[in-house]
């Protein structure tokens, strides 16, 4: 199941370029809690997710004392 844009109220994520954001709703993410059970490895496969997002998402987890899942 899909999320709109207008179904991310109460998204905690950073500003993201529109793919990336379009990824992460389209993959059910929306608060960076969810992000810390999945993979950074894991991300990287969704289609619009650059490097450039990737920072900013971790870098938002680091702000929080939290970071991506681990690989294995």
């Amino acid at each position: 199941m899909s999320m709109k844009p207008e179904d991310q109220q109460g998204s905690d994520l950073p500003k993201l370029s529109q793919p990336a954001q379009r990824a992460l709703i389209g993959a059910g993410y929306v608060r960076l809690e969810q992000l810390t059970k999945v993979s950074e490895a894991d991300l990287k496969k969704l289609h619009g997710m650059g490097p450039k997002a990737l920072v900013q998402l971790r870098d938002a987890l680091a702000e929080r004392g939290l970071s991506f899942a681990d690989k294995g």
